[in-house]
């Protein structure tokens, strides 16, 4: 079964001489494989399409795909979006009294199911021709468990709540407080509940406009669950949210599934585990096509996730498995101090932060954690000399490579200028070729304007840049913002194997536990009270930072024993118990 898809955002016909026709061995024997379209790009035929790949390879924007699909997947079309454009196969499919979780990359259909189940969206099953109507779609599932469900979608007998993905966009589409807002979608009466729940009683008098992205986080949620309904959809729940607050909406979202079916797109590995019940991973290609796979029980979506075969569907997708290593204490080490700092102190018109002394060794690389605004990213600031403390000192004449936490995608050109502008003699060499380009998949963005890639495809620029700059320290904020689990997962990879092979050191700044685990060899913890005070304290070992961490949010974790990733302990299970009894709230071996 084959496949053929044309990006059309990447297909530039007047910049180029439509190689793709030119070459292709059917077209010169005088076949119509590839024709030109109304709107001048070209349309690929996948009944006469052979594969040779001899377009995807003569195309100058590496705009067309032609994929080789397995068979089983035929008849299982549910939405096309055009002739060559993006399709999504099968749907996963809600149930009672579970929290079902959608795990898989960026840009493969995750919302686009999630929008047909909850009816915004009709598919259309593969046919073009005609328009989409749900009786196509009833008779294809006709028979199976998913009609009774789609039969209410369809006649408007099951009530649907989503929140969106991009909670960002809030602000444009709703005008006003906060409060105003959420009174007006307040079916269940529960509005003073939920507020105090989700920790947004100091929002509530505020404008819309200007919150902050976590504050708009858990607007959206709250939003979504004053809304009276049958089923809940939570798009990326997890985005701008500390660990505190992520655990805090998990907890909320399975008390809410008690009592109704709950969907959840979450990109957050160890919330994941954390919340769901049950996982369909998706696998696929960005823009091209996205298969749903059947549903495993939490625990082994992600360890077969983690490990990158699917051994039911007999399909690989990762060349290498993504391992967990546990990492020697770090009172072993030898190395020599890089950074030294004192006791630093800072203060602005609401918000004043402290910090201990302590000191950053060569090599080494220092994870930071704790609550949203307690002064993670003022603290960085400092060590890259762009806030100066009231009181203390940073001792260092190293070079720093800062990336922060908001990157602002202000540049008037293509990512490759963007980065020979910046970087350009790190960009010849072959350890940038292999250790970060290559890993972070720059190559698809090269061509592309600055300002027309997504937020996670601009965090991976960013990423590469402060990577690809020369530097002592590399200063990083909030690299997992954006990017789904596997571009994570590939990002701390990048940003460990970057400083061991260099031998440099790093500080970076995380709310993803998996994250950090994967990237850190030790751990500063902030704490105090989010935008009034801050506190920061280390480096610590691993251990002991992440016990000093986790006993302030109150859950423990364990480690899987096939994959050795971090897991969260259910609230008063046994081993939750006895670790929380011996001090011991993080496992490191």
């Amino acid at each position: 079964m084959r496949i053929a898809v044309l990006l059309k955002d990447r297909c530039q016909p007047k910049r180029c001489n439509i190689e793709c026709i030119k070459f292709c061995p059917r077209v010169r024997s005088g076949d119509e494989t590839i024709v030109v379209g109304p709107d001048t790009k070209p349309i690929i035929s996948e009944e006469l399409c052979v594969g040779c790949g001899i377009c995807i390879n003569k195309c100058p924007f590496d705009a067309i795909r032609i994929i080789g699909l397995p068979k089983e997947l035929e008849g299982e079309l549910v939405q096309q979006y055009g002739v060559n454009g993006f399709q999504l196969y099968r749907l996963p499919v809600p149930r009672e009294g579970d929290v079902i979780g959608i795990l898989g990359p960026n840009g493969i259909g995750k919302t686009t199911a999630i929008r047909i189940l909850s009816g915004e969206e009709i598919p259309n099953m593969g046919n073009l021709e005609e328009e989409a109507t749900w009786d196509h779609v009833l008779d294809k599932y006709a028979g199976t468990e998913m009609v009774n469900y789609l039969q209410k979608v369809s006649q408007g007998d099951i009530r649907t709540a989503m929140k969106p993905q991009y909670v960002d966009m809030l602000p444009k589409v709703h005008t006003g407080k906060v409060s105003e807002l959420l009174k007006k979608v307040d079916d269940s009466g529960r509005l003073d509940e939920v507020s105090q729940e989700l920790f947004i009683e100091h929002c509530m008098d505020r404008e819309l406009g200007k919150l902050s992205g976590g504050e708009l986080q858990r607007v959206a949620i709250a939003a979504t669950f004053l809304k009276d309904a049958d089923i809940y959809f939570f798009d990326e729940p997890s985005s701008y949210l500390d660990i505190y607050q992520r655990l805090n909406v998990a907890k909320a979202i399975q008390t809410l599934a008690k009592k109704s079916q709950v969907m959840v797109i979450e990109h957050d590995l160890a919330v994941l585990d954390f919340l769901a019940d049950n996982v369909y991973l998706m696998y696929g290609m960005e823009g091209t096509f996205g298969v749903v796979a059947h549903p495993r029980t939490v625990r082994s979506a992600i360890n077969t996730y983690l490990d990158g075969y699917l051994k039911e569907e007999n399909i690989r997708v990762r060349t290498k498995a993504i391992k967990f290593e546990t990492k020697a204490p770090r009172e072993d080490w030898t190395a020599p101090d890089l950074v030294t700092f004192d006791s630093l102190k800072k203060k602005f018109e609401s918000f004043e932060m402290e910090t201990e002394p302590g000191t950053i060794k060569a090599g080494e690389v220092v994870g930071i954690v704790g609550s949203n605004a307690t002064g993670k990213t003022t603290f960085v600031k400092m060590l890259a000399n762009e806030i100066q403390p009231d009181s203390g000192a940073v001792e260092t004449e190293v070079k720093v490579s800062y990336k922060p936490q908001y990157i602002e995608p202000d540049f008037d050109g293509s990512v490759r200028i963007l980065l020979l502008s910046q970087i350009g003699k790190a960009m010849e060499s072959g350890f940038f070729k292999a250790e970060v380009a290559a890993p972070l998949n720059l190559e698809p963005l090269m061509d592309r304007m600055v300002d027309s890639i997504s937020g996670g495809e601009l965090q991976r620029v960013a990423i590469a840049l402060a990577l690809g700059r020369e530097a002592d320290i590399y200063l990083i904020d909030e690299p997992s913002a954006y990017l789904d689990s596997n571009q994570r997962m590939e990002a701390a990879r990048t940003i460990r194997r970057v400083m061991e092979k260099s031998g440099k050191s790093g500080m970076i700044v995380d709310h993803d536990v998996y994250f950090i685990d994967m990237v850190a060899d030790s751990i500063m913890v902030f704490d105090g009270e989010p935008s009034v005070k801050g506190h920061g304290a280390g480096p610590f070992g691993m251990r002991v930072g992440m016990n000093q961490f986790l006993k302030d949010v109150n859950i423990t974790f364990r480690r899987d024993t096939d994959t050795n990733r971090p897991r969260i302990n259910k609230d008063g299970s046994r081993l939750d118990r006895e670790q929380k009894s011996a001090g011991e709230y993080y496992y490191s071996g």
